[in-house]
């Protein structure tokens, strides 16, 4: 899997990082993004099609579904039948069966495969993996897998990907209000943070926001919230996340009441509460500063 050509679309925070890291690896990437962002090692390309012509892979990180089909309609047309196509967005299930379909229609393998690590995991190459798409298209992207992140699972055929990375980011967003909502409890009935911690991460409590990502200052392991809630996933991304879910619910008649509250409250913090730019484990700070209501 050496010296393999690699086009690379969409060099944002996430996006930047994954490209330096296959560039490091050994593969000849050449880049593109919109914005004209550029990555360590990574060529630059003037446009999708400088990116995708003669490449082995195309690999794209993209904001949405909608972005998503409109660049992998241009990439596809440009790629050469055999190679492989992986997006690694997070998007609606329907975009990321579209583009699999218009791959494979155009005798190319697809796999969708969003991540989970953030942005300290893509520059660490650590990140999880979620990958749906045939076993053929997941064998050949496997060993990208192993050099961007830390662990790769095939979840199923086109769309299954996102499909758990919805389903994982409900659990998260909806988990990380109510380890929110229990510190700031916790300090209106005078618990110390950190005795409320050591009880909670060894309990029934138990969960990553709490234990690996803990949104109160000081206290776990290091997480943005020693950093002033500066964004290793910011709050607005969980906005997005979680009205994938409600969407994806919605079009199979899934009862998700607490993934719709969840929506709601985050949607609130961003829109109106001045929680956009915030990490999404600041809202800590935002009930600690609220009443009952």
């Amino acid at each position: 899997m050496s010296n393999l050509k690699i086009g690379f679309i969409g060099l944002g925070n996430m996006g930047a990082p994954m490209a330096a890291n296959l560039a490091a690896a050994g593969h000849i990437v050449t880049g593109f993004d919109v914005a004209g962002t550029t990555a360590k090692g990574v060529a630059t390309a003037a446009d999708i099609a400088g990116a995708a012509t003669g490449a082995d892979v195309v690999i794209t990180m993209l904001p949405n579904g909608s972005i998503l089909r409109q660049v992998a309609a241009e990439a596809i047309t440009h790629m050469t039948p055999g190679a492989l196509f992986i997006d690694c967005s997070t998007v609606d299930v329907e975009s990321a069966r579209n583009t699999a379909e218009a791959a494979e229609n155009a005798d190319l393998l697809a796999v969708d495969a969003p991540v989970s690590g953030g942005i300290g995991g893509a520059s660490a190459g650590t990140l999880t993996f979620m990958a749906g798409g045939s076993v053929d298209g997941f064998a050949r992207a496997a060993p990208l897998f192993e050099i961007m992140g830390q662990k790769a699972v095939h979840c199923g055929e086109a769309g299954a990907g996102q499909a758990a990375k919805i389903c994982n980011n409900m659990i998260l967003g909806a988990t990380m209000i109510a380890t929110c909502e229990a510190f700031a409890l916790a300090d209106k009935l005078g618990l110390d943070r950190q005795k409320m911690f050591d009880v909670v991460s060894t309990s029934s409590g138990y969960s990553w926001s709490m234990n690996a990502y803990c949104p109160a200052p000081g206290i776990g392991p290091q997480s943005p919230a020693d950093n002033g809630y500066s964004p290793g996933f910011a709050a607005e991304l969980m906005v997005k996340d979680l009205g994938l879910s409600q969407q994806a619910a919605e079009l199979v008649d899934a009862d998700t009441p607490m993934g719709a509250r969840a929506l709601e409250l985050y949607t609130q913090f961003v829109e109106d509460e001045d929680g956009k730019g915030q990490d999404f484990s600041a809202m800590l700070p935002r009930f600690a500063a609220r009443g009952r209501s």
